[in-house]
């Protein structure tokens, strides 16, 4: 199973604020507050984000590559070393 697959079956294609929060062990307000502060995290995640009407989502796939989860492809889930 690739880092693909995984975060494409827990999330969607799709991840709502509390999605990335989980993702990232933050709490959604942190996650919101850092969105909206000049920071070199919130700089590459703004071109993930989408809005549907009034909800922001992020685009999977893109943060993964932001976040740079390919290096763990070699590793089984859940291997934490």
């Amino acid at each position: 199973m690739t880092v693909d697959d995984y975060l494409v079956g827990r999330f969607g294609l799709l991840m709502s604020i509390s999605d990335l929060a989980d993702l990232l062990g933050r709490s959604p307000d942190g996650v919101r507050v850092s969105l909206y502060s000049d920071t070199e995290v919130s700089r590459k995640l703004k071109p993930t984000m989408v809005k549907v009407g009034r909800r922001v989502y992020f685009r999977t796939l893109q943060v993964k590559e932001v976040l740079h989860l390919d290096h763990i492809e070699d590793a089984p889930i859940g291997y934490s070393g």
